[in-house]
């Protein structure tokens, strides 16, 4: 095994019991000799022969370490193998077990990033896997997250739902450092992350390419631990939104009467926060009360006197509120952000 170059980007791959995909997982990542990364492997408990096959990689490629775990779940492994990250490494770079970089990945977000000293994280489009098992909602999910590209785009759509793949970013070392590395909360740890960075400051970005192939499966981890459930995101986005609520210093307008406005405005009352008023463009609502403030139209709507929160379910109905928004001289992330 042949000596290698310190890395630029060291990726963290945690796995368990995936004995049938990890090998195909790594390899992927090691397949470009150009890349200047390392892969750190951690094998948080399998009961398989995941942790043999990765063993044998490290045998013949010094790029691969491996470690080993009892079990401490998704941030505890993560948080393992960040304190392992080699001294020069500029870049944090994550995988997950079953998933497959494809050819160009990491040279390609190094040099995105390398080129913009203002980017904190670069993710890539993505392409969900399996198509027995990738359903209509998840295609839908998959298709609006690579939608969103720029700095903008991520920032409007980070309230609505995570708008970057975790197995697909690159974040500078510096930034994740800086906002404390992964954590245990109630809610998704990546989501939880990339709402720090942004709290943080932090600028998102995506590479307009499909550079990682997400295998989905059954009863995955994302569809039924408790920390994925819809009130958890409801908390999650109210802890980081409100904050920005407060600054606009105006009173605040809930447009969407209907389930998604209200168990918003719910969460957001945790932390202080109360209704002026909502609005909706059903004329059955109108007139009517919820949390305990009237429901208007939107018309009564100024920039220089509201500040709104869009929360609406309705496929399409986003979009026709924010160009009338828009329109009326409200700017998003500062008069007006849209959840979900």
């Amino acid at each position: 095994m042949h000596e290698v170059a310190p890395p630029r980007c060291s990726v963290l791959l945690p796995f368990r019991n995936v004995a049938e995909t990890i090998g195909e997982a790594v390899e992927s990542l090691l397949g470009d000799p150009r890349a200047p990364i390392e892969v750190i492997a951690i094998d948080d408990g399998s009961t398989d022969e995941g942790a043999a096959i990765v063993r044998a990689i490290v045998a013949r490629d010094a790029r691969v370490r491996l470690a080993s775990t009892s079990g401490l779940g998704i941030v505890g492994a993560l948080e393992r193998a960040r304190s392992m990250v080699h001294p020069a490494s500029e870049y944090i770079g994550r995988m997950d077990g079953d998933d497959v970089a494809l050819p160009g990945r990491l040279v390609e977000q190094l040099a995105w990033l390398d080129a913009r000293p203002d980017v904190a994280l670069v993710a890539t489009q993505v392409e969900a896997f399996p198509s027995d098992v990738v359903g209509e909602g998840l295609a839908r999910y998959v298709a609006w997250q690579n939608a969103a590209l720029t700095v903008e785009d991520h920032r409007r759509e980070l309230f609505v739902e995570a708008p970057v793949c975790h197995p697909s970013v690159v974040v500078r070392r510096s930034a994740l450092d800086r906002v404390g590395g992964y954590r245990e909360t109630r809610w998704a740890e990546d989501y939880d992350l990339w709402l720090r960075l942004d709290a943080d400051g932090c600028a998102i970005e995506k590479v307009p390419r499909c550079l990682l192939r997400w295998r989905q499966r059954e009863g995955r981890l994302t569809f039924t631990h408790a920390r994925y459930e819809p009130e958890r995101f409801y908390e999650a986005k109210a802890q980081y939104l409100a904050p920005k609520i407060e600054r606009a210093r105006r009173p605040l307008t809930v447009w969407g009467a209907g389930p998604t406005g209200r168990r918003s405005m719910r969460a957001l009352e945790q932390h202080g926060l109360r209704a002026a008023r909502f609005v909706d463009i059903d004329p059955r609502k109108v007139g009517r009360v919820a949390r305990g403030v009237a429901i208007e139209r939107p018309e009564v709507l100024s920039p220089e006197r509201d500040c709104v929160m869009v929360a609406v379910g309705a496929q399409g109905a986003r979009a026709l509120i924010r160009a009338q928004l828009d329109g009326w001289g409200f700017r998003e992330t500062v008069d007006y952000w849209c959840v979900a």
